[in-house]
């Protein structure tokens, strides 16, 4: 995947970044030869929109141009990071359950909860930063892939997928969603409210800024979206635990 295309408008840049949207398009395909009645209606829909959504990032001139222009490296983070990964997460068929010890160990909600945080400041840190734009490969074949996966694992026990196989309690769910707003919006704050460049003068201080407004402004917006999600199936659930407890009365009644 080139990047630096300085010689080229903003809206001209486009790449094909065969490395990242082959083994999503591979992904696709399995997907859709699930046995029939696996996936519902509503999961096809999460999930070919997780997919469209990460493509929309990676070879437009969002992605073509992520690592010259710090606001579009950081529409891109928030889109595959807390759009892509909630969305391929309710998209999940719900027979997914792999029992192998390695996905346990990083779907456990304290691991992944912070491997999201380490992940959504550590890589804002100006040393981490400047590395990962000095050296194309690592933000090609490390960062972007991080940012489809970690979320993924860090959603997976957090958002519907039917109640079945969840690690956490619908309540907890909602407190955890509720708890990663802070590091996600204090990241964007400390971006924005900066009073120089962060990064070595690599991007233009305006740049820096709005990079840093739209993940202090973008974060609130899209966790309110989930945690409404999430704040939903808890009221489902209680809703389900009464009906529930009302039929075992009504049954010892009987």
């Amino acid at each position: 995947m080139e990047m630096h295309h300085h010689d080229v408008g903003i809206w001209g840049s486009w790449q094909l970044a065969p490395e990242i949207v082959l083994p999503l398009l591979l992904l696709t395909y399995l997907y859709a030869r699930q046995p029939k009645g696996a996936i519902t209606t509503k999961q096809k829909s999460f999930f070919y929109s997780g997919i469209l959504s990460a493509i929309s990032v990676i070879v437009t001139p969002i992605g073509a141009r992520a690592m010259d222009f710090f606001s579009l490296h950081m529409v891109q983070h928030i889109t595959l990071m807390m759009i892509t990964g909630p969305l391929l997460v309710l998209g999940t068929p719900n027979s997914f359950h792999p029992k192998n010890k390695l996905f346990t160990t990083v779907t456990n909600p304290l691991f992944s909860w912070f491997a999201y945080a380490a992940l959504m400041i550590g890589v804002h840190l100006p040393v981490p930063h400047k590395f990962i734009m000095e050296n194309p490969w690592s933000h090609t074949y490390l960062e972007v892939g991080l940012y489809l996966v970690l979320p993924y694992f860090f959603y997976f026990n957090l958002l519907d997928r039917n109640l079945v196989g969840r690690r956490v309690t619908p309540a907890m769910a909602v407190i955890a969603l509720f708890l990663m707003m802070v590091p996600e919006t204090m990241t964007g704050f400390f971006i924005y409210t900066a009073p120089g460049s962060l990064y070595d003068d690599m991007y233009t201080l305006n740049d820096q800024r709005q990079g840093g407004s739209f993940m202090w402004a973008g974060a609130m917006i899209i966790d309110a979206i989930w945690m409404s999600f999430a704040v939903y199936h808890w009221i489902k659930s209680e809703e389900k635990k009464s009906r529930d407890f009302d039929a075992a009365l009504a049954g010892e009644n009987a």
